[in-house]
């Protein structure tokens, strides 16, 4: 057989092979566009096998004479894109913490002469929680009064005696020096005998007492500790890209793990300046009202802060389709398909949030993207469209 038979040969059978390969493969015609392959001559191959189809006399009664018909259009099912939101919810976990919280010790060392309150109580700010031994303190102050009241007298006298020039002005001068000086001292022990006295410096319940009556105490030893309840506040760290969207002031909600079933309501009171390096979280604090006195120092919470967060398309999971360009949908616009490319968001069973040019209703194909091409002609399952014949019919009309 001469060359350019065996060329003709060869060509006609590489033609129809292509021909079927592209009419019954899945994804054929993609896959032609994706290498480079122009749609006229996807086309003309897809021509090639209708024509073949013709002469061995297995053509489709429903095509058109002039080529592939409405028979041969890829049916697919589609699904409306929709739209929800990202990142509008911060769930953490929080220790609680008194509002005002403080150890109470002493400020002067001895033995514990007696305690005037016991664990639970309510005290005021002020109030002596317990006292020292102090009898040297009172002997104390009580020499350094009887020492003023004497430079006091004795000053009085030699006033009155300076005006009959008994005395001179420097004995005068003198006398009132010494009088400052007992003044001096006298303050002085009043302030060491007011020191046996251990106050609260503010007002809360008192917490278990850790010391008895004789205890030998010094100035950090802890009498007890002191907790302002009246208001909780809750410790929670928030991850860095939360750091530009929480600002003080901003409600907060938060569930008592000992409290199951009741919310409550607070405010970021405080949000620390940097953070953390090793985490990369920023330590937040919110604060709550106890008026019931429910909630106590150390209690762990479930904090929730709402933000207005980012609104992205959302499109089933069955419709995502992936090439080496990356993730894309294919859309359908009137009657043809489009090829969209994507970005994952965030995947959910029911649906997946993407960063893409979709707007919310777009219908999205789910099934049937095998024969797909951009800008090829669709059929959407349980759409009604015209007849070609019966169109062609009603325009001779």
């Amino acid at each position: 057989m001469r060359l350019w038979k065996q060329l003709a040969v060869s060509v006609v059978v590489l033609a129809v092979g292509g021909a079927a390969w592209l009419r019954f493969a899945p994804g054929a015609g993609e896959t032609l566009a994706a290498i480079g392959v122009s749609h006229p001559l996807i086309d003309a191959l897809s021509r090639t096998g209708d024509g073949a189809g013709e002469k061995g006399g297995t053509r489709n009664s429903g095509r058109g004479q002039g080529g592939r018909g409405f028979a041969d259009t890829p049916l697919v099912v589609v699904r409306p894109a929709a739209s929800a939101v990202v990142n509008n919810r911060l769930n953490a976990i929080g220790n609680g913490d008194a509002i005002h919280s403080v150890t109470v010790t002493p400020t002067a060392t001895g033995n514990l002469a007696e305690i005037l309150v016991k664990s639970g109580d309510r005290i005021a700010e002020g109030q002596v929680i317990a006292r020292l031994d102090r009898d040297d303190q009172v002997i104390a102050a009580e020499q350094a009064r009887l020492a003023r009241d004497s430079a006091q007298e004795k000053v009085d006298r030699y006033r009155n005696l300076s005006t009959a020039r008994a005395v001179t002005a420097v004995e005068v001068r003198d006398a009132e020096i010494a009088l400052q000086t007992a003044e001096l001292a006298l303050k002085q022990a009043e302030l060491d005998l007011k020191r046996r006295d251990i106050v609260a410096p503010s007002k809360g319940v008192v917490g278990i007492i850790t010391v008895n009556v004789g205890d030998y105490v010094t100035t950090s030893t802890p009498i007890a500790v002191v907790d302002d309840r009246s208001q909780i506040l809750v410790d929670f760290w928030v991850p860095e890209r939360f750091a530009g969207k929480i600002s003080v002031g901003q409600p907060v909600t938060a569930n008592a793990m000992a409290l199951p079933g009741r919310e409550l309501a607070g405010v970021v009171h405080a949000i620390d300046n940097r953070l953390d390096q090793a985490s990369r979280t920023l330590r937040v604090r919110a604060r709550f009202e106890n008026p019931d006195d429910l909630l106590r120092a150390g209690m762990s919470f479930s904090v929730t802060v709402s933000f207005d967060g980012d609104r992205y398309p959302t499109v089933d999971p069955l419709a995502i389709q992936w090439s080496s360009e990356g993730s894309y949908v294919w859309r359908v616009d009137g009657d043809k398909s489009e090829r969209v490319p994507i970005r994952i968001i965030q995947r959910n069973p029911d649906k997946v949030l993407v960063d893409a040019e979709l707007a919310e209703g777009d219908r999205i194909v789910t099934e049937g993207v095998q024969r797909l091409r951009d800008g090829g002609s669709v059929k959407i399952a349980g759409e009604q469209r015209p007849d070609p014949e019966q169109k062609v019919a009603e325009e001779v009309r």
